[in-house]
């Protein structure tokens, strides 16, 4: 077992008594923000599910692929990232205010330990803004409420949305909260997606009894997804090349590296269908 790190800052709803994903994951990034208890479940379920590990990796990386293709090459100066997670290096506002630094850039997360470390999120260009909401994925109005007080929704807007879906247990509801928010932003908009699947041609049958291990010891529970249902998540979108793929693979350029059961995608809200030529 590695050494114990007490993360900086404290919260009443701070629980450090149970595992906690925010903290789990940053263990497994080889971050330092974690508790005993996270890095226990973390080494617990990485001996049932040695792959987590690449995953965690394979999915930070896809963010920053996936930041980069849209502020350079697609012009996108916004973003909205739900479910940011503990801050690590090379954080979505980072790497857009390097290529544009009047990107603007609104984090949201519920989870203590990441309210803790705001301050970091917060230190961005002065050309540009850098914010965070303390909220619920679940709770789709009171985040795009409050985007709204630093992103233009009537300009494109890339929304995050790695690896967060996967904690909404219902899948009506998960797809509800994708088309509340995509509703309200504009064409040429964009969802960048992660989402972990246990389907059996990239390993990811391993990922159901961890999953289930996770749930009985650490908070909040999670779940996998098969493929058709993961790309229902884009309906209405228009899927970027090369398509929903595992992560580890999206836009990876040569040596293209090994198949993780995590798919990733970017897709791009379409102009309103012209309606002018229809017959009346």
């Amino acid at each position: 077992m590695s050494e114990s790190h007490t993360p900086p800052g404290g919260s009443p709803r701070l629980n450090t008594a149970v595992a906690h994903n925010a903290r789990v994951w940053n263990y497994w990034i080889g971050g330092k923000d974690n508790y005993e208890v996270d890095q226990q479940v973390g080494e617990h379920v990485a001996t049932m599910f040695p792959v987590i590990r690449d995953i965690a990796r394979a999915d930070r990386e896809f963010l920053g692929r996936a930041v980069r293709f849209l502020a350079g090459e697609r012009g996108v100066r916004q973003f909205l990232d739900i479910g940011t997670g503990l801050p690590t290096a090379e954080n979505t506002h980072e790497i857009a205010q390097r290529i544009a630094p009047e990107a603007r850039i609104v984090y949201v997360d519920n989870d203590p330990i990441v309210l803790a470390h705001a301050r970091t999120l917060l230190t961005g260009t002065p050309e540009g803004v850098t914010d965070y909401i303390d909220a619920d994925v679940h709770d789709p109005d009171a985040i795009l409420e409050r985007a709204a007080r630093n992103l233009d929704f009537t300009r494109p807007v890339a929304v995050m949305m790695l690896g967060i879906l996967n904690f909404v247990l219902d899948t009506d509801k998960a797809r509800h909260i994708v088309s509340r928010v995509m509703e309200a932003v504009p064409s040429g908009s964009f969802l960048v997606l992660t989402h972990p699947t246990f389907d059996a041609d990239l390993g990811g049958e391993g990922q159901i009894p961890a999953m289930k291990f996770w749930n009985e010891n650490a908070t909040p529970p999670i779940t996998a997804r098969s493929r058709a249902d993961i790309a229902a998540f884009l309906d209405g979108l228009e899927l970027l090349d090369p398509g929903m793929v595992p992560c580890s693979q999206w836009r990876a350029g040569p040596g293209l590296p090994a198949a993780v059961p995590q798919f990733g995608a970017v897709a791009v809200k379409p102009l309103p269908q012209d309606r002018s030529s229809e017959v009346r």
